[in-house]
């Protein structure tokens, strides 16, 4: 792996897993907001609970690149029901917005999958790229 590779696979996991941990820490920091909106969609508020610790755990292991691929599969498990249940409107163009930033968090992180979190990281394996 080159230099540039090395450099941008760890900017790019810090770039992708920015978006769930902050998410997790919105939700810590203010969870009747986050039980409305679940309840407005019909989940159940004590879900509240798992969804921030599939959102931070996934969003971790991301960032720092240890167990990245478990990381990667548990925020996509995440991602394709949510974005089903919450973004499925598509005559509101936010609604559409998200559901389509919501397909392109789903390519970075089948990409961490695919090809790992690149040797900047804390995993035990990392992947040549070569």
């Amino acid at each position: 792996m080159n230099n540039l590779q090395q450099w941008t696979s760890l900017f790019g996991r810090i770039f992708l897993s920015a978006v769930f941990i902050k998410s997790s820490i919105g939700k810590i920091f203010d969870p009747a907001s986050a039980q409305q909106y679940m309840a407005s969609a019909g989940i159940p508020g004590w879900l509240l609970i798992p969804t921030i610790a599939v959102l931070l755990i996934g969003g971790l292991s991301v960032l720092v690149g240890y167990k990245a691929r478990y990381g990667a599969l548990l925020l996509i498990g995440f991602l394709i029901p949510s974005t089903l249940i919450f973004h499925n409107i598509f005559a509101d163009a936010s609604q559409e917005i998200a559901f389509m930033k919501n397909l392109g968090l789903i390519g970075g992180l089948l990409m961490i999958y695919s090809f790992g979190p690149g040797s900047i990281s804390f995993d035990e394996k990392n992947i040549n790229y070569e």
